[in-house]
């Protein structure tokens, strides 16, 4: 661990709302991502495991690019927050300005629930790609299969957390679908976590 994540820490624990859950999100995708190479790294190390080597070709190059997307997002979060800082900032004393405002702070918030939503898209996205990979990885790296399953789950649920957070300051049109969008990201990634976990536990 070097003092480039120690930074990364710091800014997370300081009083300033950004960085704040929906960069952690994103980072806990990344870190997925991480551990997902780590074990397809050492699934192509030994022809013990050659029914996984495909699959782990495809998921190294994936995942490399997955680390580099997730960190994206993450940066990502914490300036889509500023827009909503923005709108509040703007002028209110008249009925124009309020209104301006009020469409401003609507379209702010629209836009800090779309970063956390495309996380919560890469984190299903990521465990459809653990599960494929759960019966022919290296065994003795199963454990870390099953750490990148979780942190994927936790990025999806950390994610739909702060997707949820900005519904009620947005046009109800935009709000239901959104909600509705999170709603499926979220019972598809409960169900395929379940089944990682018992494909998972019949190799260890």
């Amino acid at each position: 661990m070097n003092d480039g994540y120690a930074e990364v820490l710091d800014a997370i624990a300081s009083d300033s709302p950004t960085p704040g859950g929906g960069s952690v999100a994103a980072l806990a995708l990344a870190h997925s991502h991480a551990l997902l190479c780590m074990v397809a790294r050492l699934t192509l190390k030994s022809s013990k495991w050659e029914s996984g080597h495909d699959a782990a070709t495809e998921i190294l190059q994936s995942s490399q690019e997955g680390i580099t997307y997730a960190l994206n997002l993450s940066h990502r979060d914490a300036e889509s927050f500023e827009s909503v800082m923005q709108a509040y900032r703007m002028p209110k004393s008249s009925d124009h300005e309020i209104a301006e405002r009020t469409a401003a702070i609507a379209r702010g918030y629209l836009k800090a629930s779309s970063v956390p939503l495309e996380t919560a898209e890469s984190g299903l996205k990521l465990l459809n790609t653990v599960l494929g990979f759960a019966t022919s990885c290296n065994a003795n790296a199963i454990t870390d299969l099953a750490a990148a399953a979780q942190m994927g789950h936790s990025a999806v649920a950390i994610a739909g957390l702060n997707v949820r957070i900005n519904l009620t300051s947005m046009k109800q049109e935009d709000s239901v679908q959104i909600n509705n969008s999170i709603d499926n990201i979220e019972l598809d990634a409960d169900s395929l976590a379940d089944e990682i976990m018992q494909a998972i536990a019949g190799r260890m």
